[in-house]
C-alpha cells in the first residue's frame, strides 16, 4: 500500500455531500479518503467517480464549514475497511463502523474490506438447518433456513420494526449448534427515537450480548446510508467465516437504502431508470444479498432477513420487485390484517420460503412438519376462495363444508397468525393440529392416515 497523498486547492465545487475536484494524483475508484476542513476535523469519504481530469468524493459526514480554498483531501490508498475482533459482540456502531455506545474502540485483529470478498460458487454449501424466529407464520409455514436470504415486505405504518425486534430477541438455532448463534441488527435511516427503542429492546431482552448493532440515523448523510449494510455485513462475515458462528443479519429498512441510492445517483447526474432509481440498483442489491450463504467444510453461516417497506403497498414497485428476484422467497405483511388487530399481520398466501424444504422435516424439525404446513396452507387457501364466493351468494347459500371452511379461515387468523407472545415450533404445531379438528377428515388430503390418527382427536 502506498503512503497517503494530499490534494489541496483543486476543489471546483461542493454540492451537498459531494465534493468535485480536479484529478491531480493517481488514485482509484472507491478509495477511502479523509476530507479536512479549516477546523482541522477529518471527515470520512470515498471516491465515487473519476475520469482522466476530474473526480467526485462522497463525504459520509456533514460538509458544513468546508470551503473551496481551505479544504484538503487525504487519499489513503485503499478501499474502506472495517477493523474487527473478538470483542465486537455486544457493541453498537454508527453507519460507518464507529463506536456509538460510549465504550472504547474494539481491539482489532482483522481489517476487512467492507465490499466483501467474492465467494467461489463452487465453495458454497447448500443452505440447511432450521432457524426458529418465534413467529408461527414463519416457523411453521415459511421456515427460515440457515444460509438463506428471506425478506419481509412491509408497508408504511405496519409493525415491521416490532417484528424485527421480536425476531432479534427470540431467534435461535435448535440443537447442539445453538451456542454458536449470533445476530447483526442493522437500522438504516431510522429516526433517533426508533434507534433508541431498538437499543433498549435489545438490552432488555438480553439479546445484545450476542448481537452487533449498526444504527444509521435518518438525520445523517444519505451517502453514509449506502455504506451501513456493507459495514454490517463485513462484521457478519467476520463472525461467520472467521469465528465460525451462525449469524442472522436483520436489516431494516432497505427502502431507505434504495432511496439514498436514488438520491446519490441523481446528484451524480446519472440517467435514471424505473421510477427514478438507477439502472444498476439490481446489481447493487445483489451485491448485498448474495453475501448470505454457507461454505463447504466450514462451520459458519450467514443468513439475511432484510425488511423493506413497499411504497404505496405496491409489491410490483422496483424495490420489492428486484429484491424478490434476488432472494429466496418473501414474507408479506398485510394492512387489512393489521386493521383487524392481528399481530403479526402476515399475509400467508403470497408469502413463500423457497428453501423451507431444505431445513424442515426428519432430522431438522419434526417429521410431520412439512405435511402439516402444506395441509394448513391448502385449507386456508380454500377458506379464502369460499370467502369470495360467500360475498356473492351469501353465507346461507354455501354448502355445509364451505361454511366449515369459513369458520376455519377466521380461526386461522385469530389462533395461528395472531400471537401475543413468541411461540416455539412445538407450540405452533400443536395450535395447527388443534385447528385442523374443525375440518372433516376426508378434507385433509395432504395428511397421511397415520398422521391423522396420531395427531387429531376423533
Amino acid at each position: 500500500m502506498r503512503g497517503n497523498l494530499y490534494a489541496s486547492g483543486n476543489i471546483t465545487r461542493i454540492d451537498g455531500p459531494l465534493i468535485f475536484l480536479k484529478r491531480s494524483v493517481n488514485v482509484g475508484l472507491n478509495e477511502a479518503v479523509a476530507v479536512i476542513g479549516q477546523d482541522g476535523q477529518a471527515r470520512t469519504g470515498r471516491i465515487a467517480a473519476l475520469d482522466e481530469e476530474y473526480m467526485t468524493v462522497e463525504v459520509l459526514e456533514s460538509t458544513e464549514g468546508l470551503s473551496l480554498s481551505n479544504t484538503r483531501v487525504r487519499f489513503t490508498g485503499r478501499t474502506p475497511h472495517f477493523d474487527v475482533g473478538p470483542g465486537i459482540l455486544g457493541r453498537i456502531f454508527d453507519g460507518i463502523g464507529r463506536v456509538r455506545d460510549g465504550g472504547p474502540p474494539v481491539p482489532a485483529e482483522h481489517s476487512l474490506r467492507i465490499d466483501g470478498m467474492a465467494i467461489n460458487p463452487a465453495a458454497r454449501g447448500k443452505p440447511s438447518d432450521f432457524i426458529e424466529t418465534g413467529i408461527t407464520t414463519i416457523d411453521l409455514m415459511n421456515s427460515l433456513v440457515r444460509g438463506q436470504k428471506l425478506p419481509i415486505f412491509s408497508g408504511g405504518g405496519l409493525p415491521h420494526d416490532r417484528i424485527a425486534v421480536q425476531i432479534a430477541g427470540r431467534a435461535r438455532l435448535r440443537g447442539q449448534e445453538a451456542g454458536d448463534f449470533a445476530l447483526v441488527f442493522v437500522g438504516i435511516g431510522v429516526p433517533h427515537h426508533t434507534a433508541e427503542s431498538f437499543r433498549r429492546a435489545m438490552e432488555n431482552s438480553g439479546a445484545l450480548e450476542h448481537t452487533v448493532m449498526f444504527l444509521n440515523h435518518a438525520s445523517e448523510s444519505s451517502t453514509q446510508r449506502l455504506l451501513t449494510p456493507r459495514f454490517a455485513l463485513t462484521a457478519a462475515e467476520y463472525l461467520a467465516f472467521v469465528e465460525g458462528r451462525h449469524v442472522l443479519v436483520i436489516m431494516t429498512d432497505m427502502t431507505n437504502y434504495c432511496e439514498a441510492l436514488r438520491e446519490v445517483s441523481a446528484s451524480h447526474g446519472e440517467i435514471p431508470s424505473r421510477k427514478g432509481y438507477p439502472g444498476y440498483m439490481y446489481s447493487d442489491l445483489a451485491a448485498l444479498y448474495e453475501r448470505a450463504g454457507t461454505l463447504r467444510d466450514h462451520p459458519g453461516s450467514l443468513t439475511q432477513l432484510p425488511i423493506l417497506t413497499m411504497p404505496s403497498d405496491d409489491i410490483s414497485h422496483p424495490i420489492p420487485d428486484l429484491t424478490g428476484y434476488i432472494t429466496e422467497g418473501q414474507i408479506v405483511l398485510d394492512r387489512e390484517l393489521d386493521r383487524k388487530g392481528i399481530y403479526p399481520p402476515v399475509k400467508v398466501l403470497p408469502s413463500l420460503s423457497r428453501l423451507m424444504k431444505d431445513g424442515t422435516g426428519e432430522g431438522y424439525t419434526d417429521p410431520d412438519h412439512p405435511a402439516l404446513a402444506s395441509q394448513i396452507y391448502a385449507a386456508y387457501a380454500r377458506a379464502a376462495q369460499v370467502r369470495v364466493l360467500a360475498s356473492v351468494v351469501g353465507e346461507e347459500g354455501l354448502p355445509a363444508v364451505d361454511r366449515q371452511y369459513l369458520g376455519f379461515g377466521d380461526a386461522f387468523e385469530t389462533a395461528i397468525i395472531h400471537q401475543e407472545d413468541s411461540r416455539t415450533l412445538e407450540e405452533s404445531m400443536a395450535a395447527a393440529w388443534k385447528l385442523l379438528n374443525m375440518l372433516p377428515r376426508d378434507e385433509l388430503s395432504r395428511l397421511s392416515d397415520a398422521q391423522i390418527e396420531r395427531h387429531l382427536t376423533a
